[in-house]
């Protein structure tokens, strides 16, 4: 067991930073398992960038409405056609080399290239590029780069944090981070956390969680918050929350009882009793002789 609890130990990380936005936590984990992971969250529209980056085993931060707000504000401007621009926003335009420069009266700049592409580059350094087959690329001021396809799949990375939040069209998510742990949140609830030393967890919507450990050690975490722990060596523990119990390959049954009390049960039938202080006061392989 205090092998187990180390190995806990070294998944731990450090807390998440401060967020305007309230997240969903990950379900809470037992002293010997390892930590949880990030909760999910919607991947918002926004020519802002995410206020905070996600990190490991903790809540998952989010957009603000205010940058929804200046996505759609953004967009509205940067869809519109030349003729329109030119009439409602623009203050001049030219013809380059590179193609039709628009320059607004909000301080944007359009590059309207020959190929196809449109670059709009905002006051605040952030820059937007739509693209003919229908991909969006967003370069934030702070670094932060989303890019948004077609088919609905959109990778957000964090340039401080060096991590990657993907978001697919059926729902699934995947963060990859820059200790190379990444993380799958799928549309059932599931998560899967796959850890730098190639430790595996689970955690499932109805609360049970399961973790396969590099040596082979399999734990799983009922819903009422019972461990049942396989060693690749035979050996099985059960926690509960009346009793600890280890049985051994060779048939041995270990119990050890909240007041103190351990009783071991041996393959022969002998049963050996100890008390809190570990004074043997049953022993039926003595009575017996």
């Amino acid at each position: 067991g205090s092998a187990l609890a180390a190995t806990a130990r070294n998944h731990r990380v450090q807390p998440a930073a401060k967020s305007s936005r309230t997240a969903i936590s990950a379900a809470a984990v037992p002293a010997a398992s390892i930590a949880p992971t990030t909760a999910c969250v919607t991947v918002d529209k926004g020519d802002m960038p995410r206020s905070t980056a996600p990190t490991r085993k903790t809540a998952f931060a989010g957009e603000s409405d205010a940058e929804e707000t200046r996505e759609d504000e953004s967009t509205d401007a940067s869809s519109q056609g030349p003729e329109t621009s030119d009439a409602t926003e623009a203050s001049q335009s030219s013809e380059t080399d590179e193609g039709r420069v628009i320059q607004h009266k909000d301080g944007k700049i359009e590059t309207q290239h020959h190929d196809g592409r449109k670059v709009i580059r905002f006051p605040n350094g952030t820059t937007k590029e739509l693209y003919p087959d229908g991909r969006t690329v967003v370069r934030f001021f702070n670094g932060d780069v989303k890019e948004t396809h077609p088919n609905q799949q959109v990778v957000y990375h964090y340039a401080e944090a060096q991590t990657t939040h993907t978001t697919y069209a059926d729902g699934l998510e995947v963060l990859q981070f820059s200790n190379r742990q990444i993380e799958k949140h799928y549309p059932n609830g599931t998560q899967e956390i796959v850890f730098p030393d190639s430790t595996v967890k689970y955690i499932f919507a109805n609360g049970e969680e399961e973790s396969i450990f590099p040596d082979g050690t399999v734990q799983r975490v009922t819903a009422n918050n019972e461990r049942i722990i396989e060693f690749a060596n035979g050996q099985r523990e059960i926690h509960t929350a009346s009793y600890k119990k280890r049985r051994y390959p060779d048939g041995t049954v270990k119990i050890v009882y909240p007041d103190g009390r351990q009783e071991t049960k041996y393959a022969s039938g002998r049963v050996r009793v100890k008390d809190r202080n570990g004074f043997v006061i049953v022993d039926t392989a003595a009575d017996s002789s």
